[in-house]
């Protein structure tokens, strides 16, 4: 028999360019019994992932025993994080840059010199009453604009 195209087809696999297709075609050549002794050293190559389909998934006891040689007991599960545990960090900080600010704002009117003598004089005038015309009585005084335009202008 003439293997030409299989031939063919294994010269363009070991370039990479045979299409999905043509590497099953290979496949299915290879897994045939009788294989012609010059294609023979590729049949390993194209019936591999025929052999030991069973073994080739990992055992039960896999995870416990990687677990094991880690030196953890158990897998650390994911938990969640609120909006408000995220932005926590970001809160403490507005609360120090707060109070660094209110603190030195009060430090600065505390080291002005001029501001402690006004607040000595402001102590005198709380105690004292002012005299003189009620602010109430010149409230209650209403004139009427068009009697005033009707009334002769004196000189």
């Amino acid at each position: 028999m003439d293997y030409k195209y299989i031939e063919q087809l294994l010269e363009r696999y070991w370039k990479c360019e045979t299409t999905l297709e043509e590497e099953q075609i290979l496949r299915t050549f290879f897994r045939q019994e009788n294989v012609p002794v010059s294609l023979l050293p590729y049949k390993d190559l194209f019936t591999y992932e025929m052999l030991d389909v069973e073994n080739s998934r990992l055992g039960d006891d896999f995870d416990r025993k990687m677990l094991e040689m880690v030196g953890e007991t158990a897998p650390v599960k994911a938990r969640t994080i609120s909006l408000t545990q995220r932005l926590r960090p970001l809160f403490k900080a507005a609360a120090i840059v707060a109070i660094i600010l209110t603190l030195g704002n009060a430090m600065q009117v505390a080291m002005q010199p001029g501001d402690n003598d006004v607040i000595a004089d402001n102590e005198g005038l709380t105690e004292q009453t002012q005299e003189g015309n009620s602010v109430a009585i010149a409230d209650t005084l209403r004139q009427d604009s068009l009697k005033m335009a009707e009334a002769p202008i004196r000189k």
